[in-house]
């Protein structure tokens, strides 16, 4: 399998850094407010990812976050006059049970930022005794030019760094614009905070730039073989994960990145000032399935920008229904059986259509995880063999070696049955 690395900027062949166990980390979702479908549609490549190496025979071991913690969660607590625990709490459940209902497997680990406090804290005094990060005045910042090759995943020149010192207290900016200067770590509290640990580093919270690392820490104490998230996350974040991580362990974060593009609606960027946020239910009362809201998400290249209308949705799920009437055509046939003489001679066919279909699959997937390549390549197979029902030249051996194949593929994309 070839995969595109953001390391690097280029196609490169996949090898585990543990041949006996795929460890992956995903950036899971902030849950100060409900998850929309362009956030699912990186959640569900992340999915396609972790069960395509388990059709090709890798055990995976998966971590994801839950943000749970940060400016964004206390601002909207705040404003609603509730706890940040009460607000996060109800996200939770929202995203977990529409996790399930998309067909989406749970992570081996799923740590929330809230629970993993005094592993920031742990970072933190590390990174102070190692004079990478220093006080000021309530709050702790990390100095990047201590650390060697900061901004190396996002090729970030740092010809461009100011002389001057400066701050940025906020845990994220918004729009893709790099902060050039010292990033934080941990929020002092003042005296209306509502989110708030007595620590050894003082009274406060981590920042989203630690969370990571200090959810991190405690499944995985190798190299990642792949650590994925959003296009977002290329800016600033995930060079941020890198400098602090990499600041207390000896060792890469990960040896393979992969960034999945924007989810766009009718022609934009989801946002609130725009109205155009779409939810998974608002999807459903348009009349269509949740299999195949999963089958437009992620019938794609993950690197590419997907637009959502409702025109678009339609034509993807015109095409599932069609192939899966191809499916059911050749399961027809194999219920109809075929004539004793017949019988051997579409055994061999049957391995043959199987072997196609696998072969066909196989080659999408293992070309930078080409999920509309595969799907493609499956389908061309599909029509050939449902001709072939159509003429009474399958049997049901045959249509049993191509559902059994089908059914394999079917772990990975989770909408043909």
């Amino acid at each position: 399998m070839k995969i595109f690395n953001t390391m690097g900027r280029k196609m490169e062949k996949f090898h585990p850094v543990n041949p006996n166990e795929v460890n992956i980390f995903t950036c899971g979702p902030s849950v100060y407010q409900r998850a929309h479908i362009g956030n699912f549609r990186t959640f569900l490549f992340e999915d396609i990812v972790v069960r395509y190496l388990e059709y090709a025979g890798c055990k995976v071991n998966r971590g994801m976050n839950y943000t749970d913690v940060e400016d964004k969660a206390v601002k909207e607590a705040y404003k609603k006059h509730e706890s940040v625990a009460e607000l996060t709490a109800v996200n939770i459940r929202e995203f977990q049970h529409e996790m399930d209902a998309l067909g989406m497997k749970r992570p081996d680990y799923f740590p929330r930022a809230s629970e993993n406090v005094a592993n920031a804290v742990s970072i933190i005094e590390t990174l102070l005794e190692k004079r990478i990060a220093y006080r000021h005045k309530r709050n702790i910042y990390f100095d990047p030019l201590k650390f060697p090759g900061f901004g190396k995943l996002y090729g970030l020149d740092m010809n461009r760094w100011p002389k001057r010192k400066r701050r940025f207290r906020l845990d994220t900016y918004p729009g893709m614009r790099w902060n050039l200067g010292d990033f934080i770590l941990w929020h002092g509290c003042g005296p209306r905070e509502r989110a708030c640990w007595d620590t050894r580093v003082g009274s406060g919270r981590p920042s989203w730039n630690v969370q990571d690392p200090s959810m991190i820490l405690p499944y995985f104490d190798e190299t990642l073989s792949i650590y994925m998230g959003g296009i977002d996350n290329l800016v600033r974040h995930h060079d941020y994960i890198i400098a602090v991580l990499e600041s207390v362990r000896p060792y890469p974060v990960a040896c393979y990145w992969l960034h999945c593009h924007h989810l766009y609606v009718n022609g934009k960027k989801m946002s609130k000032s725009l109205g155009n946020i779409v939810y998974t239910g608002d999807v459903l009362k348009k009349r269509f399935s949740l299999q195949e809201l999963r089958f437009f998400l992620t019938y794609n290249h993950y690197r590419e920008r997907v637009n959502y209308t409702e025109k678009n949705m339609a034509d993807a799920a015109s095409l599932l229904k069609d192939t899966r009437s191809l499916i059911s055509r050749i399961r027809t046939a194999g219920k109809r059986g075929a004539p004793e003489k017949k019988v051997a001679s579409l055994n061999q066919a049957g391995a043959d259509t199987a072997g196609d279909l696998k072969r066909a699959f196989d080659a999408g997937m293992e070309n930078d995880l080409n999920v509309k390549e595969a799907f493609d390549g499956l389908r061309a197979v599909l029509v050939k063999a449902a001709g072939m029902s159509f003429n009474s030249a399958l049997g049901r051996h045959e249509s049993g070696a191509i559902l059994e194949t089908l059914g394999k593929i079917d772990h990975v994309m989770g909408v043909l049955f």
